[in-house]
């Protein structure tokens, strides 16, 4: 089962992520997916560590995964 589905806005994908505790995490690995080329919007929920990506084509996972690395998190793969 994918966890990409194509609407009129983009192509909405989520992720899992681990270590988002609060609205400060959820904002430092919005902020750097919110960087790659291509995305629309980003919204993190620290309670269940899902973070939903709508981008313009599909995004490459490794560029993901870096951006997530980057604001101090874990990406564990789609959710």
């Amino acid at each position: 089962m994918s966890s990409e589905a194509t609407t009129a806005s983009g192509i909405t994908t989520v992720y899992q992520v681990t270590g988002m505790t609060c609205g400060h995490c959820e904002g430092a690995v919005s902020e750097e997916i919110s960087a790659i080329a291509g995305v629309s919007s980003v919204k993190a929920v620290a309670a269940t560590g899902q973070v939903t990506v709508v981008s313009a084509a599909p995004l490459d996972d490794e560029a993901v995964r870096a951006a997530v690395d980057e604001a101090g998190y874990e990406l564990t793969g789609q959710a």
